[in-house]
């Protein structure tokens, strides 16, 4: 059980981008976070994690998100991370296990196999001793995905994983994500891609900087909130909903 409470993230000390959002997912799911641009979808997620400052807290199973870190992944936008590093996949994948390891510990003989595995369960293993930089985007998100295998934890994060990647991969990384579900695991995915969210999602969290509406997709995926969400921007048909930019 996940349960959020009264977050907030200020910026310029004046305005929130964040103002007192509040809700509970209560069982293992796919969670998908809605918003327009600029919603605080993304600093949601880092205010949630304390990776930026904050008010508010989190709990995971009753215990404060600080004291099940080992129990947390979280996957930020591909945007965000250095593709020149000179890193290769297989170890990049292998920095989901340190947060089980001890200090100074070396990743050992089945640790590898264990890389070797998540990279097989994402279709990348015949890419492990590639340099990071040189695979595609929808390549390198299921790395990340492979090292969230790897890490085993219950309760994930994923910042717009599906953002400019191919159909391939995104078929491929929903899959895992199903098995995560019904392993147990909660999956906190920001999404912008809105004709797929009855398909992929459990439950919604709709936001515009404060709650729109959180609960089953079928409940929550609805006309009204959407408009309260994305304003006259929004296109609602049948089963198909999408945005028209502003004009």
């Amino acid at each position: 059980m996940l349960e959020v409470k009264n977050i907030t993230v200020t910026y310029d000390g004046l305005s929130n981008a964040v103002d007192n959002v509040s809700f509970r997912i209560d069982q293992p799911s796919l969670v998908g976070i809605l918003g327009p641009n600029g919603a605080g979808k993304s600093t949601m997620i880092k205010g949630i994690l304390k990776l930026i400052p904050s008010q508010g807290e989190t709990f995971y199973n009753n215990s404060p998100l600080k004291k099940v870190q080992k129990k947390i992944a979280y996957v930020e936008q591909k945007s965000a991370i250095d593709y020149t590093f000179p890193i290769t996949v297989k170890e990049c994948v292998s920095l989901g296990l340190y947060p089980s390891k001890k200090m100074f510990q070396k990743i050992s003989t089945a640790d590898w196999k264990q890389v070797d595995v998540a990279l097989e369960k994402v279709r990348m293993l015949e890419y492990k001793n590639k340099q990071i930089g040189e695979l595609s985007g929808g390549q390198f998100q299921r790395v990340l995905i492979a090292r969230t295998l790897i890490q085993r934890a219950d309760l994930i994060f994923l910042d717009e994983p599906f953002v400019g990647i191919d159909a391939t991969s995104e078929k491929i990384i929903m899959n895992i994500l199903y098995g995560f579900r019904n392993l147990g695991k909660t999956i906190m995915i920001v999404h912008h891609d809105l004709s797929k969210v009855e398909q992929y999602f459990d439950q919604l969290v709709i936001i515009d900087k404060r709650l729109i509406a959180c609960g089953a997709t079928k409940d929550v995926f609805t006309e009204e909130n959407l408009i309260r969400a994305y304003g006259s921007s929004i296109i609602v048909k049948g089963s198909e909903k999408q945005c028209l930019p502003n004009l």
